[in-house]
């Protein structure tokens, strides 16, 4: 019903949105917020973020998208998600003040996170940008903290074709006066740029903080000193960036929450994140990512050159949506799989299958190791089989991909203790 009510399934611009949100009349906020925009890198450092604040004692809320496998995934409250119950009032509230204004799915989402978290009283707020920045619906409350993690290509339809453009979009949750933190070292001078012209305070990872390799744990250093942390809790050769800066947020909102440098190690070490290089299974090893950008994939690439622990065949089991540089993004996998099991992906967006294995024939793949197969499921189970007890299936290209195979493995699991349960 909500993907139905209004007219386009993505409609960015903050004017209908901010016209519910008066008619909400939500009493002054108390709690901090930090909305955190970027390419990659939004889910992890929301994680630490989150990790970091229970562990020093904050009541949190977070607000993540999209989910894997559940919609409560969304919205949760100290590292808990919402029930579904709690999720239908806050849906409820904002029917009625919505009036004849209609609102997108991701916007009803939007507005029932920052209800719950009035409701639960936190302490604290992290929200995740869906896209871009500037005409996002997380943009129409006012940040105390913004950060940006990184900036490439990505959502080309609606925020442009080069860095430059998608930097100026995604530094639009900056405000004047407020900490701007940047986890890019090198990013689009739009970012900057901005941040320089509205006078936010901007705060740029190896020019105000830095990150530094120390045996097997790692620094971190800024003018007010150096931590030496554990390594970080999720795996992966970005990690370490985007633990620091979830650092850095923590440092310029320390007046006002202040952190003991033991949650700031608590906190790295436990986040909870789904799919993120995340190994599900053994014999055979099941990783999941839910890549499905250039940057992302350059990162599997490397994150599989490190974990090369495997002594059987590596495979890739993998669906992406239509309107990905899908080119791009394989162009760097190209070596690193002897199998491709490619499945179509469902709606609008949707690519069917075979219209991805000439993607992957473009990209130099030979058509002898690439099979098509008519569901991510099915892809999955003839990978499995292929790889046998030794390999590795590697699950990536968008989150429903992943969320499928999650989803297969948890019914397999409940089969074989005797608590099936038919999805």
């Amino acid at each position: 019903w909500q993907e139905g009510l209004h007219p386009t399934a993505m409609d960015l611009g903050l004017a209908r949105v901010q016209d519910v949100v008066s008619a909400m009349a939500w009493p002054t906020r108390k709690f901090a917020l930090i909305s955190v925009a970027g390419t990659n890198g939004k889910g992890s450092s929301v994680a630490y973020l989150e990790a970091i604040y229970r562990a020093a004692g904050y009541r949190t809320g977070t607000y993540t998208s999209p989910h894997l496998q559940r919609y409560n995934e969304r919205i949760q409250i100290d590292g808990r998600e919402v029930g579904d119950a709690d999720i239908m009032s806050s849906f409820a509230r904002l029917d009625e003040a919505r009036g004849d204004i209609t609102i997108t799915y991701f916007e009803y989402g939007t507005l029932a996170a920052y209800d719950q978290f009035v409701g639960a009283g936190v302490d604290v707020a992290i929200m995740e940008i869906g896209i871009g920045g500037r005409l996002d619906a997380v943009n129409v409350f006012d940040a105390d903290v913004g950060l940006v993690t990184t900036v490439d290509i990505d959502h080309q339809k609606w925020l442009g074709d080069n860095r430059e453009d998608i930097g100026y979009q995604k530094a639009g949750i900056f405000r004047a006066g407020r900490p701007a933190i940047c986890g890019e070292a090198e990013p689009p001078h739009s970012v900057t740029d901005y941040a320089r012209e509205i006078a936010a305070d901007l705060r740029q990872r190896d020019r105000d903080f830095w990150v530094s390799a120390d045996g097997d744990a790692w620094r971190y250093e800024d003018a007010d000193g150096t931590l030496r942390l554990p390594m970080p809790g999720l795996p992966g050769v970005w990690q370490q960036q985007n633990a620091a800066a979830a650092i850095a947020v923590t440092r310029a909102l320390r007046d006002r929450l202040p952190v003991p440098d033991r949650a700031l190690s608590k906190g790295i070490r436990a986040p909870g994140l789904r799919g993120r290089f995340e190994t599900v299974a053994n014999h055979p090893e099941v990783i999941v990512d839910v890549a499905h950008n250039a940057q992302a994939t350059a990162t599997l690439a490397a994150n599989l050159a490190v974990d090369a622990s495997s002594v059987g065949p590596t495979v890739a089991v993998v669906a992406m949506l239509a309107d990905k540089d899908i080119r791009s993004a394989l162009s760097v996998l190209t070596d690193c799989f002897e199998r491709w099991y490619v499945a179509p992906t469902d709606g609008p967006r949707g690519l069917n299958d075979k219209a991805f294995a000439e993607e992957l024939r473009a990209v130099g793949t030979s058509a002898g190791a690439i099979q098509t197969c008519d569901s991510t499921v099915s892809a999955f189970v003839a990978a499995r089989e292929y790889v046998s007890g030794t390999g590795r299936v590697v699950v990536f290209g968008s989150f429903h991909t992943v969320g499928d195979v999650l989803d297969a493995l948890d019914n397999e699991r409940a089969s074989a203790s005797g608590n099936g349960r038919d999805t």
